[in-house]
């Protein structure tokens, strides 16, 4: 594959759920898929607690985004880019009515210095027991 068009994937995030890179380099844009709170080499996700049959019993969703932006850092750091050349963040939460408080105060924190386009959107799940995913465009260096 050409380095105008290079798959990336980051030691540091966790193992994609699918057949899909972390990321794709297309000229000095970086593409990245969905990325969620998991843990890198588990299917822990922290703060969410699960029954028996998977189901989700409780989640701290200021929990889970610390973790998705940590992953999302390490993603971008991994691919040669870096927090502050996110361009275009689209969020999805499954509970907009009840976490988008918290979600916005953190996501403010964590976005202070840097504003990219960001869109927000409520979905009713995700493809593993997680309520918030990130899906981001960055500028990389060729």
């Amino acid at each position: 594959m050409s380095e105008d068009n290079s798959i990336l994937n980051s030691n540091q995030a966790p193992e994609p759920v699918g057949l899909y890179p972390h990321a794709r380099k297309v000229g000095n844009l970086l593409f990245m898929s969905g990325v969620g709170p998991r843990e890198k080499g588990t299917k822990k996700i922290p703060g969410v607690e699960l029954d028996g049959s998977g189901n989700i019993i409780a989640y701290d969703i200021a929990a889970q985004c610390h973790s998705v932006f940590k992953n999302v850092r390490a993603i971008l750091e991994d691919s040669g880019s870096s927090w502050d050349q996110l361009v275009d963040v689209t969020v999805f939460l499954t509970n907009m009515k009840d976490d988008f408080p918290t979600y916005n105060k953190i996501y403010a924190e964590y976005f202070a210095s840097n504003q990219p386009c960001r869109t927000t959107v409520e979905i009713s799940s995700l493809p593993t027991p997680i309520a918030i995913e990130l899906k981001c465009i960055a500028t990389i260096a060729d």
